[in-house]
């Protein structure tokens, strides 16, 4: 009987405690710390460096239904449809994001029937969204419902600029007003916060400026694929790439006075510029599956009842062109691509676009570039086929030693090293020359590959796009047959295998020149065309000055 009470004992104890437990679950308030905060909802960045005022990590009522996500979202609000001189764009009630942004200077990359969009949230697979908000109680996220005076806003004419406001209003009595300014001309965005606290307590509210990726689109294609991720520019530390591989190894958090973070793609970037008195963090983070975000985040100062504040940034989103770069922040300019040869490549873009300037057309310039730095290299050039054609004429007799040493390597090396002493003759005398030259002509394919100017611009006849393939690959054609030429012109290898190789390289390098846009190829077939030139006249030279000699010797 004992044994018996025993065990209905435990069973009630154990009972008793599971009840306890699950109550608890239920009614306990939730940890209101970062971490848990975080797991709600990712998207919604939080204060960092120890800094938690009051404010900074509880949610408020308009913000409660953030608890029940459980992962990335956009959440649908109502849309403003914005028509500026520059931009056709979409903006959400929903925490007054940039939705969808088309530019209308620029086309679609497969189709001129379209503008290019930029940015948007309904396309598959790209998502890409700029996002704003504050952090702090009863302060409105990404999250939080504006509202505004109109469904529709358009840059009327003769006015220079465009303002495009979202109120919220809090149950504290804070007003908040998210002002969008659009300037004519321009493709940097002024986007300010101006916070007006009507109640009756401080307030310490953090701002947060974001832009959301997806992992997946704008790629390139597999024959010249091209860098899509985030980046940031500091004065410490300069410009940096971020890919997103990187954001989901860790998450970004540098402390900086200054600088932009955005992300970049071929011709196009976005970038939140935030005003340089404040000090700001970057940070990444992956919100879902192949999806990213990169941002910046910072303390305003306190607003006491009664008191505003404004907080200013700017986003810039459009084309990769110097001059609005440059104009629009430090560093910026730095997004055009160039590889690790910039230094070289910004001199010759900047040489290129004021050759563009007086003839109107790019492709023009590309070849009037190229003569310009055969030019400037003729005297290495010159040197490097002198070489080459005298070993072209010295090919017969290189051949017959060949013959005649047969297997014996050694023999044979003495012997050419023997007749090159005797015809002064140094055969590297070639490579040195076309190797001080191969960063300059390196640099140039960067620079036609990475600039926007190229995107859509006509040359003539069937070419009306230099960034796209040549339509009927005439170009490559072209390009393949000087290559054979070229081949031709080149002394001929003594080892047969080199030789089939030679004689293959033009056919394998045609077929990779099909893919290239045919800006690349007019460049390598023009630069092709005045090497023959200039080969073919030194040829014509050596076999002169070689027939002389022998007419004396015969004498």
């Amino acid at each position: 009987m004992d044994t018996k009470r025993l065990i209905l004992f435990v069973i009630l104890s154990f009972s008793i405690l599971m009840l306890w437990d699950g109550w608890q679950r239920q009614h306990l308030p939730a940890d209101s710390g970062t971490e848990s905060t975080q797991a709600q909802d990712a998207s919604v960045p939080q204060v960092t460096n120890g800094q938690t005022p009051t404010a900074a990590l509880d949610p408020n009522k308009e913000n409660a239904a953030l608890v029940q996500d459980s992962g990335f979202r956009l959440l649908p609000g109502k849309r403003v449809h914005v028509e500026t001189d520059l931009f056709s764009a979409e903006i959400d009630t929903t925490g007054g994001d940039l939705r969808h942004l088309e530019l209308l200077k620029h086309r679609a990359s497969d189709t001129t029937d379209h503008n290019f969009v930029l940015m948007d949230d309904t396309a598959a697979p790209m998502t890409y969204v700029a996002q704003t908000g504050l952090i702090g109680t009863d302060l409105p996220t990404h999250k939080s419902v504006f509202t505004t005076a109109a469904d529709s806003y358009q840059m009327e004419a003769g006015k220079d600029t465009l303002d495009v406001r979202f109120t919220w209003v809090g149950s504290n009595g804070v007003q908040v007003d998210k002002i969008y300014t659009f300037h004519r001309g321009d493709y940097a965005i002024d986007v300010n916060y101006q916070i007006h606290n009507g109640g009756s307590t401080p307030i310490e509210p953090w701002v947060y400026y974001q832009i959301v990726h997806d992992s997946q689109s704008n790629q390139g294609s597999k024959m010249m694929p091209t860098f899509t991720g985030g980046a940031y520019f500091t004065q410490a530390d300069k410009y940096k790439k971020l890919p997103f591989k990187d954001m989901e190894k860790s998450n970004l958090s540098k402390n900086t006075p200054d600088g932009w973070v955005g992300i970049v793609q071929h011709y196009f970037v976005s970038a939140w510029i935030p005003e340089e008195s404040k000090s700001r963090e970057f940070y990444t983070k992956k919100l879902s599956e192949n999806i990213y975000s990169i941002g910046s985040k910072g303390a305003l100062d306190t607003v006491a009842p009664g008191a505003s504040i404004e907080a200013k940034a700017k986003f810039y989103a459009g084309p990769q062109t110097h001059t609005d770069l440059e104009k629009t922040a430090p560093g910026l300019e730095l997004t055009v691509d160039y590889g690790i040869l910039k230094v070289i490549a910004f001199p010759l873009f900047w040489v290129l676009s004021h050759i563009e300037i007086v003839v109107h057309n790019w492709g023009v310039a590309i070849i009037l570039l190229t003569v310009l730095i055969k030019l400037m290299f003729y005297p290495l050039s010159a040197k490097s086929y002198r070489s080459m054609a005298q070993m072209r004429e010295l090919a017969p007799r290189l051949q017959r030693m060949k013959e005649q040493f047969g297997d014996d390597k050694q023999k044979m090396q003495q012997a050419m090293m023997e007749l090159y002493k005797t015809e002064k003759i140094n055969p590297m005398g070639g490579c040195l020359p076309i190797l001080v030259q191969i960063p300059v002509f390196i640099s140039l394919y960067w620079v036609l590959l990475g600039s926007v100017e190229m995107r859509h611009a006509p040359f003539m006849l069937w070419i009306h796009d230099l960034s796209a393939v040549d339509p009927y690959y005439v170009l490559p054609l072209l390009m393949g047959a000087t290559m054979i030429i070229q081949t031709r012109l080149n002394p001929a290898p003594t080892d047969p295998v080199q030789a089939k190789v030679m004689m293959i390289m033009p056919i394998v390098f045609s077929v990779f020149f099909f893919f290239f846009p045919a800006g690349l190829v007019l460049y390598w077939l023009v630069n092709n065309l005045l090497s023959i030139t200039q080969q073919w006249r030194i040829n014509t030279v050596i076999k002169r000055e070689t027939a002389a000699k022998k007419g004396n010797a015969v004498k």
